[in-house]
């Protein structure tokens, strides 16, 4: 890990431990200014680049990479990540407010994930109450906004049911009538339980996050941090090629999927347009299947 110049002396090279001591902590309280109000004795310049050197190292190379790899698992192109919502249980504050008790009926933060062909985490929304639909969460976030305004190109995401139809987000085709449609939703399948088993994987290494624990006895905007740095530390495991820990049954904590989704944003008219082209780029790949 390349080091960086503390802003005070200017001589002085942050080591690869306190740059990413300093990265996970701003992870955890996404705020540079409370970082160096903790009084951590690094300026915000320090705290900045050290958050520019960590984070590329715990992120994949290229996008070219992630379609290959994902194209190996069933044969599905141009699959930039498969996206998915996992319920993190923690202290119940549900008596003040009721949002924060999900479908699976206990206090939890709804977070979004994306997981790249090696399992790595690529992109985590932890912010939202756990009764929040994992659509919602997803139209709501720089992710989903970034994708609606066309910069995945010709890539896209695989989502299950609960999420809109889109051309950058794919989801399986509810009542198959071919059997391309068949197989197109096996190879889905078989693409997407690659995310289920890296939340058995995360949560096992690090037993906070899982239901199993009691839930994170924290405030929810602490437990945000908390599970956002938990995120990282598992990328760094998963770079170290660190022993897999066994995995646990992640389906009590599952979001959902199959509510249907709710899709804020454009008018009906616009929506429509946006899940036509969802159901053009689907039957494309359906195509591939025949």
């Amino acid at each position: 890990m390349p080091s960086v110049y503390h802003g005070n002396t200017g001589n002085f090279a942050l080591s690869p431990e306190v740059q990413l001591l300093a990265a996970l902590h701003f992870s955890a309280v996404g705020s540079f200014l409370e970082v160096v109000g903790d009084g951590t004795g690094l300026s915000k310049a320090s705290v900045s680049q050290s958050v520019a050197a960590v984070t590329p190292i715990l992120l994949p190379t290229t996008r070219e990479e992630i379609h290959q790899g994902f194209h190996a698992m069933a044969g599905i192109p141009r699959v930039i990540g498969v996206v998915d919502g996992t319920l993190i249980p923690i202290l119940n504050p549900s008596l003040v407010y009721p949002c924060w008790i999900g479908r699976k009926h206990f206090s939890a933060i709804n977070t979004q994930v994306v997981v790249d062909h090696k399992g790595l985490i690529t992109d985590i929304v932890a912010r939202w109450p756990g009764g929040t639909h994992g659509s919602y969460v997803f139209v709501n976030s720089a992710l989903g906004q970034k994708a609606a305004r066309g910069e995945f190109g010709w890539s896209f995401l695989l989502g299950d049911s609960g999420y809109p139809l889109r051309s950058y987000l794919v989801t399986p085709v509810t009542n198959p009538a071919t059997p391309a449609e068949e197989r197109f939703n096996e190879a889905h399948t078989d693409t997407r339980t690659h995310i289920e088993r890296m939340f058995g994987r995360w949560k096992s290494r690090f037993r906070c996050i899982h239901r199993s624990s009691g839930g994170l006895r924290l405030s929810p905007a602490k437990s945000c941090g908390v599970i956002v740095v938990t995120a990282m530390l598992h990328n760094m495991a998963v770079h170290a090629g660190a022993d897999e820990p066994p995995p646990l049954d992640e389906d009590e904590d599952s979001e959902d999927d199959d509510a249907p989704p709710l899709v804020p944003g454009p008018p009906n008219d616009a929506r429509a347009a946006l899940h036509q082209a969802g159901v053009q780029k689907r039957q494309e790949l359906i195509d591939l299947f025949f």
